[in-house]
């Protein structure tokens, strides 16, 4: 029963990579059960079973999702070439389809983005892919490094949640107009804060990057510092990295309790490695890591 049931989840996994890998390609009822291997007449009810959603409805999400980025964070395409990738054969059926989802145009939202319309149109996609068989991890998927001293740049986030892609934003049109490209220059969060602490308020993240250049005045919106070299514990995580938040449960309620070690007085922090949407958002990778004495 328990092989029986491993199988079926194996499967609907695959159904969503493949969704996630495939978001400009013909992804209607029949390739997708083909995917999986199920019967297409049953599919689309085993599909809603298990993840709250429609086929079509987690698609038209997940492509919405991609624009949506692309739109707040990536200037090089334009509107319609946004559009297009999501599915839409013209800009107006795209934006009306956009605000009625975020009450803003795609143009309104480029400029100056409603994040909390935003995040609670992605909640049902949020909640399919929670849905997903949990990734348990063990003490093998943990490994101890040294590692060096990292100066950074920071974008300070404090405050509600709902208001971190402002910040997300300045934080990249910083960098991009400063030259430092992920490729070359690794990018950071470090908490400061819970994921949901009891008042929104105090949320508190900063955003990094790594550079030894000098910070030039700017009002205090961008301060130098640096993230302290030394023994960490250090977990990797592939897929869903926006919420990082079991991961970071696993090392400090498991992994810790159980390895002997001792935490040092420094927050949690991760890696961004890959970034959606520059890959599919199954394949986007973060190294979190926890300093150890």
């Amino acid at each position: 029963m328990k092989a029986a049931l491993q199988n079926y989840h194996d499967r609907m996994q695959r159904v969503l990579d493949h969704i996630d890998r495939h978001l400009d390609g013909d992804l209607d009822l029949e390739t997708v059960s083909g995917v999986a291997a199920f019967s297409k007449f049953h599919f689309h009810r085993q599909f809603t079973a298990a993840f709250g959603l429609s086929v079509h409805s987690y698609v038209q999400l997940a492509r919405m999702k991609r624009a949506s980025h692309r739109l707040a964070y990536r200037d090089a395409q334009s509107v319609t070439e946004i559009a297009v990738d999501a599915g839409y054969d013209a800009p107006d059926a795209f934006a009306r389809a956009f605000r009625q989802r975020f009450g803003q145009s795609p143009s309104s939202f480029r400029k100056s983005p409603d994040w909390e319309p935003w995040l609670a149109a992605f909640g049902p996609l949020d909640n399919a892919r929670s849905k997903r068989m949990q990734k348990s991890f063990t003490a093998d998927d943990v490994t101890i490094r040294d590692v060096p001293t990292t100066p950074v740049a920071i974008i300070e986030h404090r405050g509600d949640p709902a208001t971190l892609g402002a910040s997300i934003q300045r934080f990249i049109a910083w960098r991009q107009a400063a030259g430092l490209h992920p490729r070359t220059h690794p990018t950071f969060n470090v908490w400061r804060s819970e994921r949901r602490p009891a008042s929104p308020a105090d949320y508190s993240v900063d955003l990094c990057v790594g550079t030894d250049r000098p910070i030039e005045a700017n009002g205090g919106q961008i301060k130098a510092g640096a993230i302290p070299g030394g023994r960490c514990a250090v977990l990797r995580v592939v897929g869903n990295t926006d919420n990082l938040e079991p991961a970071a449960l696993y090392l400090y309620r498991d992994w810790l309790s159980e390895s002997g070690e001792e935490a040092r007085d420094f927050p949690i922090y991760c890696q961004r490695m890959s970034f959606f949407p520059e890959v599919p958002e199954h394949e986007a990778v973060a190294e979190l890591f926890l300093p150890l004495k």
